[in-house]
């Protein structure tokens, strides 16, 4: 029998397994599709890509208000900004423009004005949660909106499952792991890894994320003091996990906790010969968590993976108050930290293998609540990487006018670009078969013809692929 086969089966099994015992998933279910559970058990799954692909979540967690990050810069709309905004504009002077100049970006990101103009950023405009096209007509008709529109916890959930009229506990990072972490030979660590703890993103019927902080992977036991330089109380540890209790119950959970153990121990080993990279970077914690980020993928040989997916989220966005003060300082920290990135991931000679995308929950209100903005709806966001069409800005940035066609109550924007769109061109790029985008993105077919996707024919078109 080929073994890499019984490798995988014996890792499918085992982590169906686990999952049913707790209620994670049903071994029915459509999605982790594999090609159906008969067919992973009677043939070997698809060869290996032969390459390696990560994809780098940074999750502005608050909702940005981001028509103050991307801000038009010709003569009229720049008035209609400026009109519409009111305290909360900034000043056409002090913007950074971009490409032709009829764009401009908050003063605090010169670095990321200079990505976009080399080719390596790019931005998609009045982006947002959709479960089908919608008009300011179908908001006034309540006609199939997202759950929990303007809610921060809802609409964070739907970034991250993708399913935005359902609230559900799966994501589309897991599923796309569920798809494809066959392709990783290390069946010990996920091919999920998190920053910021557990997440709907990166859990799937058959895959949880790998957690770790900024100094490497949090351990269920200290390494140093418990496990890597005590044999004896190691020992004491693995007799206790290795006993049989009888219950299948905790013969699970000792078999995951021993497992994770194990696992911590084998990926700080990995990342601790990696050598100190030439890059600076800044001591802000984003800065520090993309730093490990980059030592993560730098031992990618020796842990065994092709594949990855990475989420960090960078909290305190929710600016009802101080916006363009508090907003320019966390933006300096997105700025810095995205460069400090894409410069190490020059150095270590991956940066058209890895996609980086910033994500938050909506943007805020064009309106000024008195020193702030409130809850919105579309917004803008940012791509970063060696294989993003990148210098343009991607789908329709929205009249700011008073009242214009995108227009609610207080300057809420109705999105006209669906995130459904921009993570199912993610997952193309990634890997995923067309043939299985619908089983990860159920309403992806109400904005596009599913069948004529492709990596010739993506449905946004700001990926190389």
């Amino acid at each position: 029998m080929d073994h890499n086969f019984e490798n995988t089966r014996r890792k499918f099994l085992r982590q169906l397994g686990v999952a049913s015992a707790f209620g994670l998933a049903s071994p029915l279910s459509a999605l982790a599709k594999l090609k159906s559970i008969n067919s992973i058990l009677s043939s070997p799954p698809p060869p290996p890509f032969g390459n390696y692909k990560a994809i780098v979540c940074v999750f502005l967690h608050g909702g940005n208000d981001s028509f103050n990050m991307l801000i038009p810069n010709t003569l009229t709309e720049y008035t209609d900004y400026f009109n519409t905004r009111s305290n909360l504009a900034l000043l056409q002077p002090d913007l950074l423009p971009i490409g032709s100049g009829d764009f401009g970006l908050n003063p605090s990101m010169p670095d990321v004005r200079d990505m976009y103009n080399a080719g390596d950023l790019a931005f998609l405009s009045n982006i947002g949660t959709l479960v089908q096209p919608t008009t300011v007509a179908d908001y006034y008709s309540e006609s199939n909106l997202p759950l929990g529109l303007f809610s921060h916890i809802d609409q964070f959930q739907h970034w991250q499952s993708a399913r935005a009229n359902e609230r559900v506990s799966k994501g589309w990072g897991g599923y796309m792991a569920d798809l494809l972490g066959y392709t990783n030979t290390n069946d010990k660590i996920s091919m999920n890894v998190s920053l910021s703890g557990n997440n709907i993103f990166q859990n799937g019927l058959t895959t949880l994320p790998f957690s770790m902080n900024e100094s490497g992977p949090t351990l269920p036991i200290n390494y140093n003091a418990d496990w890597g330089h005590n044999p004896d109380r190691r020992t004491a540890v693995d007799s206790l996990l290795n006993f049989n209790f009888g219950d299948p119950f905790q013969n699970t959970y000792a078999n995951v906790l021993h497992d994770s153990i194990e696992a911590g121990a084998e990926f700080k080993e990995a990342l601790d010969v990696i050598p100190e990279f030439a890059t600076v970077f800044s001591d802000e914690s984003l800065s520090q968590e993309l730093k490990i980020i980059a030592k993560t993928i730098a031992a990618r040989e020796s842990l065994g993976f092709e594949r990855q997916i990475f989420f960090v989220l960078y909290d305190g966005w929710d600016h009802h108050d101080q916006l363009i003060t508090e907003q320019a300082e966390k933006l300096t920290v997105v700025n810095n930290a995205l460069v400090e990135f894409k410069n190490v991931l020059n150095e270590l000679g991956v940066f058209n293998d890895v996609t980086t995308f910033v994500g938050s929950e909506f943007a805020r209100t064009l309106q000024s609540n008195g020193n702030g903005s409130d809850h919105g709806w579309g917004g803008n966001t940012l791509v970063m990487g060696g294989n993003v069409n990148g210098g343009q800005i991607y789908g329709t940035y929205p009249s700011l006018v008073i009242d214009g066609p995108n227009y609610l109550p207080s300057g809420i924007m109705v999105p006209t670009t669906a995130t459904d769109s921009m993570f199912a061109e993610l997952a193309l790029w990634y890997g995923v078969p067309p043939s299985d985008l619908l089983s990860i993105f159920p309403n992806l077919g109400n904005f596009h013809t599913v069948a004529d996707l492709s990596t010739d024919a993506p449905p946004i078109g700001f990926m190389n692929m």
